[in-house]
């Protein structure tokens, strides 16, 4: 066995050897797969061998996509049969929330090439003759879709990895990792060391035992998943005599299952709710095409509603249960890139949907690895997206929740119950008992929004159809039982509400807790020089000074956003989004100078952040503090310790609201004194607390960008619209050179600002397609209803052609066409007076 390689990929399932085929691809032929058993002897020898490329998530779209393209065009490369059948995929609806979620979908799919048709009930009869249609809306079909035979699948990316200089050794243990003080890796197995640059773990039901080698916590457990195959019907092989085509993979979503044809009987695969997780702590060594005892049990009221659509099902023997692991994550979707706090560790783990997402998730990581940058915006993957709060018990109660969910409705508002409440601020119970619907980010309970007194959603919305199998429409009940939060795809029971948030921020004074930001200092003799190097802004030179400022990547990409503040000589002090607390970090702590020149320190949990906005917000802070808050002595993006009554805070003059407003950085100890002193001092003023969905609404109102939707490593800095961010002229800084030569060569999208007319109960979300005079030209990123404005809004990127104010175009909400017109960037208050009142 080598000595030595440039990458080490551990696991030889799907996964790990089309990571090796597609390093092997970008020329990096030094590079070896270690398989402790055989090749697919993992989950992949079981799975169905189902390619969906339904996904509401960008990053898992784009690599179900490619997946499915290379897929195709593997057999003439290797001269391998792979056993791809394109017999496409029908998504069947039975209810209005259904119809919308995929007619959502359709638009997300549009913008990332995916082709999607239309069905009608008469039209699945058509093509699924064995499906009854009684109740049915439609069905969603892609045409592309099908299934593949895993096993063949691999062994034809091993032929092609090999062909391109790859090794492979099976039957070859890995038994440690170490790392040499000059970063190189070491892999111990049961043949020898391998020396390494790189190490990819593609470890499947082992990805827990392998990150503990190298002291890290991968937020991966697998949960049991069964499928039932039955003996051949006289129907179906009469089709196949005939020579008619195969019918397809049938799913009925609202019952939680798929359908397809196996040699000439059927495959019924269950997404069953109380599915408990295995292997948590890892497979036993002898492990290798295991299976679990059956357990049919679970699946009896699932099986009913198959026989009940498809007949056929029910009349015909059973062949074999099958009862395997398949790997979950806390959201369902894969962990795909660089592992938080190692450097050259990369993870390609969590794979619910490995057959499916193995050729795209190869393809990103080896691109990533090669080129320093995946092609495609991968926040939506990034193993950093948890953080330390996601052990082992969190694992098990949200990993079985998500494969629970996998067929439920995904409402852009959802916010599942499981493992919650975990990480609660102290203000917690303040904002409860004031009304407080909370959502999570990064583990943390946030306000989304403040329910009135007594508030209900009526008995008769609560349900999904009646079926007892189908997901909720509502968040969990409050503790006295109370439903008061309906989730849909169009304006829900909350609309209002965050309306009247708004209104009061407007008119009056809100309060809003944002502890959840990620917070750091950066501190040490070259942290000023260090900081000017990284992001595209000035940082700031004056103490007490606040910037926004922007990390890139080489190509010009965005990164990452942070806020700037600085505190004294070379101590900055940077905040940025919570939920990207972890890969923020990383990023920064992984490019820290090797000579101690520079020192970061993680603070999240050491301050709080209350904001405090509207135009009544400085005559509140004043009674509560000496300092003078007049707009001459504290001016906008400045920021300075002050007393509040007898606590203290950093309070900087900023927010995201765009209305006069201040956020107050304080001791998390002393934050329940601060919310007190602010809520007795602002009674006079109106002042009420306010949400995460209203704080949105506001900053769409202010064209604010967010990552990863306006600002992504997919669209260069100027792309999206930051050019008062961005100081070529400052000197050199990551990405400068990239976003310089983009603007010479000519943008390709722009960022514009839309007024969307003529809605009445829905608004954009993000993701949905721009169209002029029919064809496709750009993509909605985040939209909702502008309450300052009376207008619904949407923020999208356009091809610059049709970026000019006044342009008219076109957006599909749900699939209904509605008219957009660019309109001015900040359409309110675009000269900022209120922020700088």
């Amino acid at each position: 066995m080598e000595e030595r390689a440039r990458v080490v990929v551990i696991g030889g399932g799907v996964v790990g050897v089309s990571t090796l085929y597609h390093l092997a691809k970008k020329g990096w032929s030094d590079v070896v797969l270690l398989e402790r058993k055989e090749l697919t002897s993992g989950s992949t020898w079981h799975a169905a061998g189902l390619l969906p490329l339904f996904n509401m998530s960008y990053s898992v779209g784009q690599i179900h996509k490619y997946s499915v393209k290379f897929y195709g065009e593997l057999e003439e490369e290797t001269g391998m049969n792979v056993g791809f059948s394109v017999c496409s995929n029908i998504r069947l609806a039975r209810t209005k929330d259904r119809w919308d979620e995929y007619m959502y979908y359709a638009g997300v799919a549009e913008t990332i090439g995916v082709d999607v048709k239309i069905l009608t009930p008469e039209q699945i009869k058509e093509i699924w003759p064995l499906c009854e249609t009684d109740g049915l809306l439609g069905a969603i079909q892609h045409p592309e879709d099908g299934y593949i035979q895993p096993a063949d699948l691999t062994q034809a990316m091993a032929k092609g990895a090999r062909d391109l200089g790859a090794k492979i050794h099976r039957n070859t243990a890995v038994t440690g990792i170490s790392q040499k003080d000059n970063g190189e890796w070491v892999v111990h197995t049961d043949k020898g060391d391998i020396t390494c640059e790189h190490i990819v773990s593609a470890t499947g039901n082992f990805a827990r035992n392998t990150g503990k080698m190298v002291g890290l916590n991968v937020p991966v457990i697998p949960v049991e998943h069964q499928f039932i195959v039955t003996e051949p019907h006289p129907d179906i092989v009469a089709r196949h005599k005939a020579g008619l085509p195969e019918m397809g993979v049938l799913r009925e979503s609202d019952s939680a299952w798929y359908l397809r044809e196996e040699a000439g009987g059927l495959i019924l695969g269950i997404y069953e709710k109380n599915a408990p997780c295995c292997y948590i702590d890892g497979p036993s060594d002898t492990s290798e095409f295991e299976l679990f005892p059956e357990d049919i049990d679970r699946l009896t009221p699932y099986i009913e509603t198959a026989i009940e659509r498809v007949p056929a099902f029910g009349e015909v023997g059973v062949k074999q249960v099958y009862n395997g692991a398949i790997c979950y994550t806390p959201d369902g979707s894969p962990i795909i890139g660089p592992a938080p706090g190692l450097k050259n560790f990369w993870l390609n783990e969590g794979h619910s949907f490995g057959i499916t997402a193995a050729g795209g998730a190869g393809w990103q990581i080896a691109e990533w690895i090669v080129d320093g940058e995946p092609t495609i915006d991968m926040m939506g993957v990034d193993p950093r997206r948890f953080g330390p709060y996601a052990t082992e018990g969190y694992l098990i109660e949200k990993n079985e929740e998500a494969y629970a969910n996998v067929f439920s409705t995904h409402y852009p508002d959802e916010e599942r119950a499981a493992a919650r409440p975990l990480k609660k601020t102290p203000c917690y119970d303040r904002m409860k008992a004031l009304g407080a619907v909370f959502g999570s980010v990064y583990g943390w309970e946030r306000p989304n929004w403040f329910a009135p007194e007594g508030h209900e959603v009526p008995k008769e919305e609560i349900g999904a159809g009646g079926d007892v199998l189908m997901g909720d429409n509502h968040a969990a009940p409050l503790e006295d039982g109370r439903i008061v939060e309906k989730w849909s795809f169009r304006r829900s029971n909350y609309f209002e509400h965050v309306g009247n948030e708004v209104k009061n921020v407007h008119e009056n004074v809100g309060l809003l807790d944002m502890s959840a930001f990620a917070k750091c200092f950066i501190t040490g003799p070259g942290a000023e020089a260090w900081l000017d190097g990284l992001v595209a802004n000035r940082v700031p030179k004056n103490v007490g000074r606040v910037n926004l400022c922007h990390m890139l990547t080489e190509g010009g990409g965005v990164r990452a956003e942070f806020t700037i503040y600085k505190i004294a000589d070379q101590r900055y002090y940077l905040v940025s989004a919570g939920a990207f607390e972890a890969h923020d970090h990383d990023y920064l702590q992984k490019a820290l100078p090797n000579d101690g020149s520079v020192q970061m320190q993680p603070y999240t949990e050491g301050w709080g952040v209350l904001v405090l906005a509207g135009p009544k917000s400085r005559e509140v802070l004043q009674k509560l503090t000496r300092t003078d808050l007049s707009n001459d002595a504290f001016k906008w993006l400045t920021g300075r310790e002050v007393s509040i009554g007898p606590a203290t805070a950093h309070l900087l003059r900023m927010n995201f609201v765009g209305e006069l407003g201040y956020e107050l950085h304080h001791p998390i100890e002393q934050q329940n004194a601060i919310f007190d002193l602010l809520m007795e001092a602002g009674a006079e003023f109106g002042i009420k607390p306010f949400g995460i969905r209203a704080m949105t609404a506001m900053a769409i109102e202010k064209s604010y960008r967010l990552i990863p939707r306006e600002l992504s490593i997919e669209y260069n800095a100027y792309e999206s619209g930051l050019d008062r961010f961005v100081h070529p002229n400052k000197g050199a800084f990551v990405g400068r050179d990239a976003v310089v030569q983009a603007k010479a060569d000519g943008l390709n999208w722009n960022f514009v600002t839309l007024e969307v007319h003529d809605v009445t109960d829905t608004d954009a979300r993000g993701s949905e397609a721009i169209y002029k005079d029919g064809k496709l030209i750009g993509r909605a990123t985040s939209g909702g209803y502008g309450w300052r404005l009376g207008k619904s809004v949407a923020l999208a990127m356009v091809k610059p052609e049709f970026s000019a104010l006044g342009t008219e175009l076109e957006i599909k909400l749900l699939g209904e066409p509605f008219k957009v017109t660019v309109i001015e960037e900040s359409p309110f208050d675009p000269e900022n007076e209120r922020l700088r009142a």
